[in-house]
Protein backbone atom coordinates (compact mmCIF):
# COMPACT_ATOMS: atom_id res chain seq x y z
CA UNK A 1 0.00 0.00 0.00
CA UNK A 2 1.36 3.94 -1.11
CA UNK A 3 1.25 6.63 1.44
CA UNK A 4 -1.98 7.04 3.40
CA UNK A 5 -4.20 5.16 2.15
CA UNK A 6 -6.34 2.44 3.54
CA UNK A 7 -4.81 -0.93 3.85
CA UNK A 8 -6.97 -3.97 2.79
CA UNK A 9 -6.22 -7.41 4.84
CA UNK A 10 -7.15 -9.98 2.16
CA UNK A 11 -6.88 -12.60 4.60
CA UNK A 12 -10.02 -11.39 6.57
CA UNK A 13 -12.18 -9.74 3.30
CA UNK A 14 -15.32 -11.62 2.64
CA UNK A 15 -15.82 -9.86 -0.61
CA UNK A 16 -19.01 -8.57 0.62
CA UNK A 17 -18.10 -5.01 -1.54
CA UNK A 18 -19.61 -2.85 1.67
CA UNK A 19 -16.50 -0.96 1.70
CA UNK A 20 -16.62 -0.22 -2.61
CA UNK A 21 -20.13 0.84 -2.34
CA UNK A 22 -19.41 3.15 0.50
CA UNK A 23 -16.51 4.71 -0.77
CA UNK A 24 -16.76 8.53 -1.94
CA UNK A 25 -13.58 8.65 -3.67
CA UNK A 26 -13.80 5.51 -5.99
CA UNK A 27 -10.50 4.41 -4.99
CA UNK A 28 -11.89 0.95 -3.82
CA UNK A 29 -12.48 -1.82 -6.17
CA UNK A 30 -13.38 -5.48 -6.43
CA UNK A 31 -11.48 -6.68 -8.71
CA UNK A 32 -10.13 -10.03 -9.57
CA UNK A 33 -11.80 -11.24 -6.54
CA UNK A 34 -10.14 -8.81 -4.70
CA UNK A 35 -11.04 -5.50 -2.91
CA UNK A 36 -8.30 -3.06 -4.30
CA UNK A 37 -7.28 0.53 -3.56
CA UNK A 38 -6.85 2.35 -7.10
CA UNK A 39 -6.35 5.58 -7.92
CA UNK A 40 -4.17 9.32 -6.57
CA UNK A 41 -2.16 8.57 -2.86
CA UNK A 42 -3.22 12.47 -3.01
CA UNK A 43 -6.87 11.84 -2.16
CA UNK A 44 -7.52 14.68 0.33
CA UNK A 45 -10.63 12.06 1.77
CA UNK A 46 -8.62 9.51 2.20
CA UNK A 47 -5.73 10.92 3.69
CA UNK A 48 -7.05 13.38 6.16
CA UNK A 49 -10.54 12.42 7.59
CA UNK A 50 -12.85 9.77 5.64
CA UNK A 51 -12.46 6.42 7.27
CA UNK A 52 -16.00 4.87 6.60
CA UNK A 53 -14.93 1.94 5.10
CA UNK A 54 -12.75 0.71 8.21
CA UNK A 55 -16.39 1.64 9.84
CA UNK A 56 -18.38 -0.19 8.16
CA UNK A 57 -16.32 -3.63 7.08
CA UNK A 58 -17.73 -6.68 8.93
CA UNK A 59 -14.63 -8.72 9.60
CA UNK A 60 -12.07 -5.70 10.07
CA UNK A 61 -10.10 -6.10 6.76
CA UNK A 62 -9.69 -2.40 6.52
CA UNK A 63 -7.51 -0.39 8.60
CA UNK A 64 -7.11 3.45 7.94
CA UNK A 65 -3.26 4.84 8.65
CA UNK A 66 -4.97 7.71 10.74
CA UNK A 67 -7.39 8.56 14.00
CA UNK A 68 -9.95 10.73 14.21
CA UNK A 69 -9.92 13.22 16.73
CA UNK A 70 -12.59 15.46 17.98
CA UNK A 71 -11.48 17.92 20.30
CA UNK A 72 -13.79 20.30 21.97
CA UNK A 73 -13.62 23.76 20.44
CA UNK A 74 -14.79 25.21 23.52
CA UNK A 75 -12.50 27.50 25.60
Amino acid sequence: MVGNMPVIDTAKCNLCGLCVSICKCGILVMEDDKVKVVGSVDCERCTKWCNACELVCPTGAITCPFEIVLEDSRD
